[in-house]
C-alpha cells in the first residue's frame, strides 16, 4: 500500500495552523481535508457557482513584469500574471499554503519518498487549442532539467528550478515519465521534504509545448497556459490585458471576463487612481495612506499575511564586504525600528533573521545587532578602517515599491545618512526594475542593496535555499554567499522529513547567516492592499499573489 501524502500532512497542518494566527486580513484557518488512496476531492475540484459577474477588473501594481514566462523569473511581478495565464500541477488553497490538487488530481507517494506518481486532470486544453497531458507536464520538466535545450533560450535561466530542485550536478529531480496519457510519475534522487510545496509555485506552471516550440524565445512576451485568462496584449510598463478562458476546467470560473493590470511606480498616484474609480484593486498601498483608505466608505483594506523579510544586502565577493567584521560593523548602523516607525505606520516589525516570526523553525533566541554607531565606528576600525571607507559603494536601492518595502528609495536615503556618520559613503542607484535584479543577478555593478522576498511556500527552505545557499549564486542569492557549513545544513533540512528534526536545522541555519552577516534583515512588513466596494470574492495569499478567478466586480 502506498501512502499519498505521509509524512507532508502533518507538515501542512501545521503551515495552516500558523497562517491562520498571522492575523493577516482573508486568511483562511480550514485545515487540510484527510487523505485518501482515491485522491480526496477539494475545493479544487467542485464546480464553481454558476454566474460570473462579467465585466473588467482592472488592477493597479507598482512595477511591470520583467518576462510572462513564468520559469524563467524570480519576481512577484511577473509570477502574478502567471498565476493568471497559467496552472501548474498542485495549487495552494485560497488565502493558505495547503496543497490542493490543480492539473493533477490526485497523487501517490512511494514509502522511500523517491517515486511520485502523479493522475492528471483530463480533457484540459491549452490556451491554443493542444491538449494538457502528461507529455507535456514530461516537455516542461525536461526543458527547466536540461542546461542544453534546445527551449532554453538566449537569456533565459531557470533560476527558481535551479533553487528548489538543484543545481545541474545535484539535481533532486532523477526523472520525469509519462506512464501514460494521464499518469506521470517523478523520480527522485534522494527525498525531499517540500516537494510537493514547490510544485505548487507559479514558476513550475505548465505550458503549452507547441507554443514554446512555434514562438522560441517570444514565448516570454506571448505566454500560453491551461489558467484561467488568456493572455491578449502586453504595453510595456503600461498594462497587461487578459481575457476569460472560456474553456476553463474549472466550471463557472473565471468570473469577470476581463482583467487589465497597469503598472503605476508610484504608490500616491496608484492610490490615487483606485480614488478616482481608474482601478479596482491596488497592491502594496503605502501605510501613510491607511488613514485615507480607512475613512473612504467606497473603499476596502485588504492585510497579506505577514510572510515576509526585506534586507540589506552585501555583496560579499566585494571589498570591503568580503570581511564579516565590515558587515557586521555597518549592522550596527542601520536603525531598524526607526526605519519601521518612518515608513510603515505600524505595518511591520524589524527583523533579525531571514525567516519571518511566524514560520516554523524560526530562532528566537539569536540576538539582533543593535543600532549603535559608535559600536558600528568601533568595529570598522577593528576591522582596519579606522577612518572609515574611503572608497565610495554603489548602492542600489528599489525602482518600485514592494508588498515588504513600500519605498526603497527612501529607506536607502535613511540608511545611506546612517552610514556616513560612519565614514562609510555610498552612492544610490534605481535602474529599471528588469535591470536591477539581472544586475544583483550578476553581482558586478552593486556593492551593497536592498530587496526582499514574499515565501512561496509555507516551507522555510523556501527562504534560505534560493537566498543564502551557495548553490543559488546566479540566481538568487545576490549576496553571493557560499558558506559550506550552512550548505550542509540546508541539505539535510531538505532530506530530513521529521519537521522538528528540519526545525533544529534551520535554527542552526540562522546562526550560521548571524556569525556571517551577509545580509542586514530589516523589516517583515504586514502588506497593504485596498479596493472598490465593487470587488468581491478577492482573498490575499501569503505567498505574494493569488489568481484572480474568483474575483467577482458587483455594480
Amino acid at each position: 500500500m502506498r501512502k499519498r501524502l505521509g509524512w507532508l500532512f502533518p507538515v501542512m497542518l501545521v503551515l495552516v495552523l500558523m497562517l491562520a494566527a498571522c492575523g493577516g486580513g482573508g486568511e483562511s484557518a480550514s485545515q487540510p481535508a484527510a487523505p485518501s488512496e482515491a485522491g480526496g476531492e477539494t475545493a479544487a475540484t467542485e464546480p464553481a457557482a454558476e454566474g460570473g459577474s462579467g465585466g473588467t477588473l482592472i488592477v493597479g501594481r507598482g512595477g511591470d513584469s520583467a518576462a510572462l514566462d513564468p520559469s524563467i523569473v524570480t519576481d512577484g511581478e511577473s509570477l502574478k500574471i502567471a498565476q493568471q495565464v497559467f496552472d501548474p500541477l498542485l495549487a495552494y488553497k485560497s488565502g493558505t499554503t495547503e496543497v490542493e490538487p490543480a492539473l493533477a488530481e490526485s497523487w501517490e507517494i512511494s514509502d522511500d519518498g523517491l517515486k511520485y506518481t502523479f493522475k492528471l486532470r483530463q480533457g484540459v486544453k491549452f490556451h491554443d487549442g493542444t491538449d494538457f497531458n502528461a507529455d507535456a507536464v514530461v516537455f516542461n520538466f525536461t526543458r527547466w532539467n536540461d542546461p542544453n535545450s534546445e527551449y532554453k533560450f538566449e537569456g533565459d535561466s531557470f533560476d527558481y528550478y535551479d533553487s528548489m530542485f538543484g543545481p545541474e550536478e545535484a539535481r533532486v529531480i532523477k526523472s520525469v515519465t509519462a506512464q501514460d496519457e494521464s499518469t506521470v510519475v517523478f523520480e527522485l534522487n534522494q527525498p525531499q521534504a517540500p516537494f510537493l510545496q514547490n510544485l505548487a509555485m507559479p514558476p513550475f506552471s505548465i505550458a503549452s509545448p507547441k507554443a514554446i516550440q512555434e514562438s522560441g524565445a517570444d514565448f516570454k512576451a506571448n505566454p500560453v497556459g491551461t489558467g484561467p485568462f488568456v493572455f491578449k496584449e502586453w504595453k510595456r510598463s503600461d498594462s497587461i490585458t487578459l481575457e476569460k478562458n472560456p474553456d476553463y476546467w474549472q466550471e463557472g470560473l473565471p468570473k469577470v471576463d476581463t482583467v487589465i493590470v497597469r503598472s503605476i511606480p508610484d504608490n500616491t498616484a496608484r492610490f490615487n487612481a483606485l480614488q478616482n474609480g481608474e482601478i479596482d484593486l491596488m497592491e502594496d498601498l503605502s501605510p501613510d495612506d491607511l488613514a485615507t483608505l480607512e475613512s473612504n466608505p467606497d473603499l476596502q483594506k485588504f492585510n497579506r499575511p505577514p510572510f515576509n523579510v526585506a534586507y540589506l544586502g552585501f555583496n560579499v565577493t566585494k571589498k570591503p564586504f568580503d570581511d564579516p567584521k565590515v558587515r557586521i560593523a555597518l549592522s550596527h548602523a542601520v536603525d531598524k525600528q526607526g526605519i519601521v516607525d518612518a515608513f510603515f505606520a505600524g505595518q511591520a516589525e524589524p527583523a533579525k533573521n531571514p525567516i519571518p516570526p511566524s514560520l516554523w523553525g524560526y530562532n528566537d533566541s539569536i540576538e539582533d545587532y543593535p543600532y549603535d554607531l559608535e559600536k558600528a565606528k568601533q568595529l570598522l576600525a577593528d576591522a582596519g578602517y579606522a577612518n572609515g571607507i574611503e572608497q565610495p559603494l554603489t548602492f542600489y536601492a528599489m525602482p518600485v515599491a514592494r508588498p515588504y518595502m513600500p519605498d526603497g528609495r527612501k529607506v536607502a536615503e535613511v540608511i545611506q545618512a546612517s552610514f556616513a556618520q560612519v565614514g562609510v559613503t555610498v552612492n544610490i542607484e534605481s535602474p529599471e526594475w528588469a535591470t536591477y535584479l539581472d544586475d544583483l543577478s550578476k553581482g558586478e555593478k552593486d556593492d551593497l542593496f536592498i530587496i526582499g522576498w514574499t515565501g512561496d511556500n509555507g516551507d522555510p527552505d523556501n527562504f534560505f535555499y534560493p537566498l543564502l545557499d551557495k548553490d543559488s549564486i546566479g540566481g538568487n542569492n545576490y549576496a553571493q554567499y557560499a558558506s559550506e557549513p550552512l550548505h550542509e545544513l540546508l541539505v539535510k533540512a531538505q532530506q530530513e522529513t521529521n519537521q522538528d528534526e528540519r526545525a533544529k536545522l534551520y535554527e542552526e541555519a540562522q546562526v550560521v547567516i548571524h556569525e556571517d552577516a551577509p545580509w542586514v534583515p530589516l523589516v517583515h512588513s504586514t502588506p497593504l492592499l485596498a479596493a472598490s466596494n465593487k470587488v468581491q470574492g478577492y482573498e490575499p495569499s501569503p505567498t505574494g499573489s493569488e489568481p484572480y478567478a474568483d474575483i467577482s466586480i458587483q455594480e
